[in-house]
């Protein structure tokens, strides 16, 4: 398949065939994060810029290492590291960096529809890394990456995400993915954080963690995102934890051999245990090591690289 995508910025514009393709062109870069040498010199010459202007720890440091895996130069910018710290506008930034002639941007921005913003005024390829509370696709990605490694498929899946779905973008992404793939998604969380109208999305709302949880193939936990809550919308951390947390007796509701999955920071004892977060069912850390792969093969894919037969 020739993929044609100038850019990613949301789940919501890709197909299913895209999402296939990605997934499959991801599934083959990961070979080469096991290599004794992890660099092939598919995108030798190509400039990324990683423009993050959220903390990040996974996402920011995933894009770094796909980038110079493939042998790419790979420039980190911050806020606080850039004119915009001096009152520069987010257009006059991304101009700038225009001007130096990058392959692909990739952004962080707490403004939902940020990355779109830029996509409309630069010639070379925007990656978005999550913008507001909007989008993340690059973690859906990630995430269905995951789930097909250890499940086969997605396609007839239930997957069951629980937590603050109102303020979560990884949410809005794994809903749309998942059940653009087939999957049957309910999710659950207090009434607080499950925003009105979420059946358009396709999926299942519970206020009950148990009814979510019933037979369900994979568990998607999510934290609460206090940064974006404008008011207190739970009482403790220790209710919340007793209410909607993931232990070993709920787990225990899900299907035999269900996964748990987590995009990470976790607040353990919170959402989820450390019985839990550590245990067989775990792929947390799977999602970290696929996060590589997948980011590589989306630098692959939007800069046009050509895999050499001397590569592999």
């Amino acid at each position: 398949m020739y993929f044609s995508r100038k850019d990613i910025l949301d789940i919501a514009s890709l197909s299913v065939e895209e999402m296939t393709h990605i997934l499959d062109t991801a599934q083959g870069m990961k070979e080469i994060s096991l290599r004794p040498v992890k660099k092939v010199p598919t995108l030798r010459g190509k400039t990324l810029i990683l423009f993050f202007h959220e903390a990040s720890t996974r996402t920011k440091t995933s894009f770094d290492i796909a980038g110079k895996r493939l042998s790419a130069d790979v420039i980190a910018l911050a806020k606080s590291g850039s004119s915009m710290a001096k009152g520069e506008s987010l257009l006059d930034t991304v101009k700038t960096l225009e001007a130096m002639q990058p392959d692909v941007v990739v952004m962080r921005h707490g403004t939902s529809g940020a990355a779109r913003f830029i996509a409309g005024h630069l010639k070379c390829g925007v990656i978005n890394a999550g913008d507001g509370r909007h989008a993340h696709p690059t973690q859906a990605l990630l995430d269905m990456m995951t789930i097909r490694e250890k499940k086969g498929r997605i396609a007839g899946l239930k997957v069951a995400i629980i937590g603050d779905i109102a303020h979560s973008r990884v949410a809005r992404s794994n809903m749309e993915g998942l059940v653009k793939m087939g999957a049957e998604v309910r999710v659950a969380g207090p009434p607080t954080m499950i925003p009105k109208g979420i059946e358009s999305y396709g999926v299942k709302a519970f206020f009950s963690v148990d009814k979510a949880l019933e037979g369900a193939d994979v568990i998607i936990m999510l934290r609460m995102q206090k940064e974006r809550m404008n008011n207190v919308l739970f009482s403790t951390e220790r209710e919340y934890a007793r209410e909607f947390g993931l232990s070993e007796k709920r787990v225990s509701m899900a299907h035999p051999d269900a996964v748990v999955l987590h995009p990470g920071p976790m607040n353990r004892g919170v959402e989820i245990s450390d019985t839990v977060a550590d245990g067989s069912r775990s792929a947390i850390l799977d999602q970290v090591e696929n996060g590589v792969a997948l980011r590589m093969a989306l630098f692959y894919l939007l800069s046009g690289g050509v895999r050499n037969a001397d590569e592999d």
